[in-house]
């Protein structure tokens, strides 16, 4: 079974992000739980969450994959700053309960000139400190392309944060092909080589989503910059390949392209007749 969707606007509610979803063609979907830059989050209509729980039953919709703000740094040199990032993680999780099972994805953070080491450390304190052993969501750190002071860069770099974060169990990795890719992975002639690194690093059984992308960059850039499928340096070919990978299927696919919804409609129709389970 492929889930496949997109990030889709939040600012409607959970029943208009469902429905928005099947427009598109997907059955599942990526959501900001608060406006990207931060700030306080919408308050959550209860029956507004039931109506799209039944909808996501009637159409077997995969995991949520839900996105922490942008601005949300956990290893910020400073306080304040990382008291803020706890504060909006501690609500999202809250949050999170409404729909419960799903992942919530975020940015591991940039340390700022603090160093790797001091920036993992920081990032798997506040981890400690706010997840608990009653929660039904899985916490994602996403995959990194490199760029300035943030973390997540290599494989090795998500496993020392997950080496000391208490409860692994509510954890997780979400592995973004155009970070990857930016970041030295080689994804187009050694998709195999990669997933080995992976599972050495940190273990398959960690790998819950994907976020599909395609790259402005050429291996190894370090920036950052997605581009729509098949129009990049990964390529369609290669795209295909992780989509059909035997390692990776089952896992929400969310495409984060810069696209509007007819172009979605068109990449998640793409991607479906490309996959072969």
């Amino acid at each position: 079974m492929l889930y496949i969707g997109s990030h889709i606007s939040a600012s409607k509610g959970y029943e208009a992000m469902g429905k928005q979803a099947l427009k598109l063609g997907a059955n599942t979907f990526a959501f900001f739980t608060r406006n990207p830059r931060g700030g306080k989050a919408k308050e959550i209509d209860e029956a507004d969450v039931q109506r799209f729980l039944a909808l996501s039953k009637e159409h077997s919709f995969g995991k949520l994959v839900a996105h922490a703000p942008y601005t949300m740094n956990t290893c910020a040199a400073k306080e304040d700053v990382r008291a803020f990032a706890k504060e909006m993680m501690t609500d999202d999780l809250r949050r999170m309960e409404y729909t419960p099972g799903n992942y919530y994805n975020f940015h591991p953070g940039s340390h700022v000139g603090q160093g790797s080491e001091a920036g993992v450390a920081l990032t798997a304190g506040l981890l400690n400190e706010v997840l608990t052993p009653e929660q039904s969501t899985t916490v994602l750190l996403e995959t990194m392309a490199g760029k300035g002071t943030e973390l997540g860069r290599s494989f090795e770099e998500l496993r020392a944060i997950l080496d000391q974060v208490d409860l692994k169990e509510k954890m997780g990795v979400c592995l973004d092909t155009c970070h990857v890719w930016d970041a030295g992975y080689d994804i187009v002639t050694d998709l195999d080589g990669v997933l080995d690194a992976f599972d050495k690093a940190i273990g398959l059984s960690f790998l819950k989503a994907i976020h599909m992308n395609d790259s402005m960059n050429p291996l190894a850039a370090h920036k950052d910059r997605h581009e729509k499928i098949g129009e990049g340096h990964i390529g369609l070919k290669a795209l295909a390949q992780v989509l059909n990978h035997p390692a990776l299927q089952g896992l929400p696919v969310i495409l984060e392209t810069p696209n509007d919804d007819e172009g979605y409609v068109k990449e998640i129709a793409l991607l479906k007749s490309l996959h072969k389970g």
